[in-house]
């Protein structure tokens, strides 16, 4: 079992960028493929990005490609998502989520993202 931290959420304008970052604690970060998924306000959660356990490969929601970059950093067991040219639609609280099987077993608490028109 892992915990799962995330940080970085705010308050931004359309066409900023912010940076979330999830810190991973209890077990081996390297064995766990990292996904970012959200939730606006009266919908369900989505998936936004994951990679898998390298680094070496990467997949994005249609809606955030070109956008957003997932990263992870095994030796800091730490997971990212930068998001550039942000709109209001990507408002939302972000979840960082960790898996090593088929099912994302194990969340963060989530962090706060509201884009401003």
């Amino acid at each position: 079992q892992v915990q799962l931290v995330e940080s970085g959420g705010g308050l931004v304008q359309a066409g900023g960028s912010l940076r979330l970052s999830c810190v991973v604690s209890g077990s081996s970060f390297s064995t766990y493929k990292m996904g970012w998924f959200r939730q606006a306000p009266g919908k369900e959660r989505e998936f936004v990005a994951s990679i898998n356990r390298s680094g070496g490969s990467t997949s994005y929601a249609d809606s955030v490609k070109g956008r957003f970059t997932i990263s992870r950093d095994n030796a800091k067991n730490t997971a990212a998502l930068q998001m550039n040219s942000l709109k209001p639609e990507d408002t939302a609280v972000y979840y960082c989520a960790a898996s090593r099987s088929l099912m994302w077993n194990d969340w963060g608490q989530g962090t706060q993202v509201t884009v401003s028109s």
